[in-house]
């Protein structure tokens, strides 16, 4: 289970950074190249989508990013592998008393 939050979590990382590289910080981006009162897939300005999408998978990761604790955790959830409070130290057991072998006397 965790397997495939870490590879939904590489894939949403992998399109962030792709989504963040397009912006241009100083606002002549991907929007000032195409145009500012074309649509691009129905959102009046490409900045917008662009803030909106990186919002939206920002917010994604973090989901991913939880859910994916709790299902590392879920496994051992009554162990704790810092301080074992449950270890108890067994009792020595005695060696068994075997009788010493009898020598026939002579």
């Amino acid at each position: 289970m965790f397997s495939i939050f870490l590879v939904l979590i590489t894939i949403v990382c992998f399109l962030l950074i792709v989504v963040i590289m397009v912006q241009n910080p100083k606002g002549g981006g991907l929007s000032s190249s195409i145009g500012g009162s074309q649509q691009l897939g129905g959102v009046q300005k490409t900045t917008d989508f662009l803030d909106k999408s990186t919002w939206t998978l920002a917010t994604i990761l973090i989901g991913l990013i939880l859910l994916s604790s709790l299902s590392f955790n879920s496994g051992n959830a009554n162990s704790s592998k810092i301080i074992d409070t449950n270890t108890t130290v067994p009792a020595a057991t005695p060696a068994p008393a075997t009788p010493a072998p009898a020598t026939p006397a002579k």
